[in-house]
């Protein structure tokens, strides 16, 4: 059932530490106006709901909700990525991965569920259990989960932080239950005997160190999403791209290159 629109407004400015005042002066309206509409008073019109899940950043997604909840049309479409109508967008996608090998890259859904990877991937995912890399696979979980990559992360603790660290913020900013309970499980894994040595919130640049036949190799990420979607697929999405963070890391992945078709 969809929450009277009032309550979704309060909880969105809640969620981002907005008083009324603060909202009222960021949507160039009155504090009366705010109150009005968080107590069902008053119906805002689509073009201030709108400028209130912008000033908000609400999701695409619940901005639908929250479209909805006012009695008005959703504005943004979602559709799968294999639609014919978003062919442009696999296409950049398939593009961006592709060229980034011989470095490992990735594309995941808002829950962290692997959409698409190049052929460079296979090197960091080597000695995973075959039940974690069923589909969906969660690529979160695949990196922390004991039968996963963990095992073979040199800085679990570091990594293991830091992961958790970004988990937590973006449930907390999404609202998104199915992200809280990510977190929770995550965080029930058994902790690395040196995730004391790092506590309170990771460092902006927490490199991944990885143990392997060709010893150890590190990484660093960035995140790539889309600029302006209007589908919420797009707007979901998000590209993962590792980096060799030292010259051996480099050479070993230059030689673990695979053959270009």
């Amino acid at each position: 059932m969809i929450r009277p629109l009032g309550e979704l407004i309060r909880d969105w400015r809640q969620r981002r530490h907005l008083t009324q005042l603060d909202l009222a002066g960021l949507a160039d309206t009155s504090t009366r106006h705010i109150s009005f509409i968080e107590t069902g008073r008053s119906l805002p019109s689509r073009a201030m709901l709108m400028r209130l899940a912008d000033r908000l950043d609400v999701p695409l997604r619940e901005r639908n909700v929250l479209m909805t909840a006012a009695g008005l049309a959703p504005m943004y479409s979602e559709r799968r990525l294999d639609d014919p109508a978003m062919a442009q967008a696999q296409a950049a996608i398939d593009l961006v991965l592709a060229g980034h090998e011989p470095y490992p890259a990735l594309a995941v859904d808002r829950h962290w569920n692997l959409v698409a990877a190049n052929r460079a991937l296979a090197a960091l995912l080597q000695g995973a259990s075959d039940a974690l890399l069923q589909a969906p696979v969660n690529v979160l979980r695949l990196s922390l989960h004991p039968d996963g990559v963990a095992p073979r992360i040199a800085n679990l603790g570091q990594w293991r932080a830091h992961i958790l660290h970004r988990l937590r913020h973006q449930a907390d900013a999404t609202g998104d239950a199915t992200l809280a309970a990510l977190y929770d499980e995550l965080a029930a894994y058994p902790a690395p005997a040196d995730e004391a040595a790092t506590p309170g919130p990771p460092a902006v640049v927490v490199p991944l160190r990885l143990h392997t036949a060709m010893g150890e190799l590190s990484f660093i990420s960035t995140t790539t999403v889309f600029g302006t979607p209007m589908d919420i697929t797009l707007a979901e999405l998000a590209i993962e791209s590792f980096f060799p963070a030292d010259a051996a890391t480099a050479q070993a992945l230059q030689m673990l290159a695979p053959t270009k078709p």
